[in-house]
């Protein structure tokens, strides 16, 4: 069979069998499809022909909504921010990492300008397979991962005056030549009315995310029409990709530009919303045509050279990003996560690839391996990242031990009556309170960032973790009268509570309990002097809401009185429940109906 339908099958169900898969073995998505466009591909099961090409130039449209939706991500304030990491360590990595695989060709005994047209292709790096691994493991916002985005990002824009300088290096004239894939309208016009076409359309874009498109969302929006938005959503981005290719420019450069434009706008949400299904489901369809379009043939023709070709690639890349991690001071398991995140070709090597052949800087003899070798490279990638995580990350976390040393404490402070265990949003507003009060605390925070930002206040904090047994004497405990625990991390500190119960028992305990579930564990252990860090906050917005909607402020402030009881009777009566799911819901849902009635009783007596 060769209808669309029949391969969208095909396609659908590779990926949600091979994903769920591969996500249990805790391999990552990316690689699971990977694993079923290889299964499905021509030279495995043939289930989807040699059609993948076609299939391919669709599914880009992946990454390019992926850049729209990284762009909407970035303020023209954060981008200006990375403009040393963009321009410095994205520069270098291309520069270096042609430079490199030039002089290791040339090396090797190929032609300069072959080894050089290679290098500039193998510089570059999946855009799709590294945002999306790094985006999957919460890993785009470290430095690492801003550092890997900075590169990606300038690759993509390289592409353009690398497509320009490729065919200089041709053994024909350009004219034998058949037409190159991104020739586009302007390609027969002047240079300088070329570079005109080029900035007039990135500022056209610039101009209509600022000033027409807020205006013509709104009134979409006013239609209340769901779909229409949609509609508009995907007309956005496939309206800029369609201006871009037409003066030669990238698509993905083009809505990554747009969305940065519109990071500020007011339907931001609404466009990650729409756009966010579309961008999964063609990436997954981009990641199994790249499985898809493994050359076995080819592989088990030249064995040795393709695995040679991988081995090399990635070790050289690797070697090129570790040295510019160094140079622009990432720490070492963050400069091994961006080399290994970005070791791999791209996918606009494909492209690349196939536009030299075309010009005659490469023989499809010497193309076919590299195309092969950027395949494999991108398919590894995956277990680079798992690698990384299980040996390198975990070794360097065992390694590091305690960020520093806990502060010592002095003489006074060891007599104060309160200790406070945690100084963030909760701890700090108690600790402010009592002191206002004059009453002396001993206040105790693992957060180094937080204790300096405290310290510069002029508040007296000592980094360290309070459920360290011989902190807690160093802070006093066997002199003072309260602890207050307002750790962020729940089994921290319920582990503190018992820690204090055993062996500082004198102690009065207050704690923080971030929710219901967290009440329950402190009142197995007996402790009814919890409080829940939103109710209040919570309350308080009620209260105002009641207001706003007409009721006295005396009513208003009866209601959140009544529930507040209502819901703390609940949490200690339901307490003994939790253990039990049948008998907790059973339960609650008695406590519910008894707090209406009580509600309605009340109104009626009113």
């Amino acid at each position: 069979m060769d209808s669309v339908l029949y391969h969208a099958f095909i396609y659908l169900v590779a990926a949600v069998i091979a994903v769920p898969l591969a996500k249990r073995l805790g391999l990552g998505s990316v690689l699971g499809y990977l694993f079923a466009g290889t299964l499905i591909g021509p030279h495995a099961l043939n289930l989807v022909g040699d059609g993948t090409g076609h299939v391919m130039h669709f599914a880009e449209f992946g990454v390019v909504m992926m850049l729209f939706l990284v762009g909407l991500e970035l303020q023209p304030t954060r981008l200006w921010a990375m403009r040393s990491q963009l321009l410095g360590l994205g520069g270098l990595q291309v520069l270096g990492t042609a430079t490199v695989i030039t002089a290791l060709g040339v090396l090797l005994g190929f032609e300069p300008r072959v080894a050089f047209a290679a290098g500039l292709i193998l510089a570059m790096s999946s855009t799709a397979i590294v945002l999306q691994s790094l985006q999957e493991r919460g890993l785009l916002k470290t430095p690492a991962g801003e550092a890997s985005f900075a590169v990606l990002l300038f690759q993509d824009i390289a592409v353009i005056p690398i497509l320009a300088l490729l065919p200089l290096l041709a053994i024909a004239p350009s004219g034998s030549a058949s037409a190159p894939a991104h020739a586009t309208a302007i390609a027969a016009l002047p240079g300088w009315q070329q570079t005109a076409l080029v900035l007039g359309a990135v500022g056209a874009i610039v101009l209509a995310g600022r000033y027409l498109i807020n205006p013509i969302f709104r009134a979409i929006a006013r239609t209340e029409q769901r779909e229409l938005f949609t509609a508009a959503a995907l007309l956005l981005v496939i309206g800029i990709s369609l201006v871009m290719q037409l003066v030669g420019l990238s698509a993905a450069l083009g809505t990554f530009v747009a969305g940065v434009v519109l990071a500020n706008s007011e339907y931001r949400h609404e466009l990650e919303a729409d756009i966010e299904p579309f961008k999964g489901l063609l990436l997954g369809l981009f990641f199994i045509t790249v499985g898809a379009s493994l050359e076995f043939p080819l592989l088990r023709a030249q064995p040795a050279t393709i695995a040679a070709l991988v081995t090399g690639l990635i070790l050289l890349k690797f070697a090129v990003l570790f040295t510019l991690s160094r140079i622009f001071k990432l720490t070492t398991p963050e400069g091994l996560l961006f080399s290994a995140a970005l070791a791999q070709g791209g996918e606009f090597a494909f492209v690349l690839l196939s536009f030299v052949v075309n010009q005659h800087v490469l023989t499809s003899a010497q193309a076919a391996p590299l195309v092969a070798a950027v395949a494999l490279s991108m398919a590894v990638t995956p277990l680079l990242f798992l690698l990384h995580a299980r040996f390198v990350q975990r070794r360097f976390a065992q390694a590091r031990g305690p960020a520093r040393a806990a502060d010592p404490i002095d003489a006074a402070s060891q007599l104060n009556p309160v200790l406070i265990a945690g100084f963030g949003r909760f701890g700090h507003i108690v600790g402010r309170l009592l002191r206002a009060n004059g009453i002396g605390t001993t206040v105790l925070d693992l957060d180094a960032e937080q204790v300096g930002i405290v310290r510069r206040l002029g508040i007296k904090v000592f980094y360290g973790d309070a459920t360290r047994l011989e902190l807690l004497y160093a802070a006093g405990a066997t002199q003072a009268k309260i602890i207050i625990i307002a750790i962020d991390d729940e089994q921290k500190s319920v582990a503190l509570v018992e820690t204090v119960q055993k062996h500082f028992p004198h102690l009065k305990i207050f704690a923080r309990a971030v929710g219901r579930v967290h009440a329950y564990e402190y009142q197995k252990r007996g402790i009814q002097s919890f409080y829940r860090e939103t109710l209040g906050s919570s309350l308080d917005l009620g209260i105002d809401v009641l207001r706003e909607l007409g009721l006295r402020r005396s009513q208003a402030v009866r209601a959140a009185t009544l529930f507040k009881r209502h819901d703390e009777q609940s949490v200690r009566e339901l307490a003994q429940f939790w253990d039990d799911d049948d008998a907790y819901f059973k339960n609650a849902r008695q406590h519910i109906e008894a707090f209406e009635q009580m509600f309605a009783s009340d109104a009626a007596r009113r």
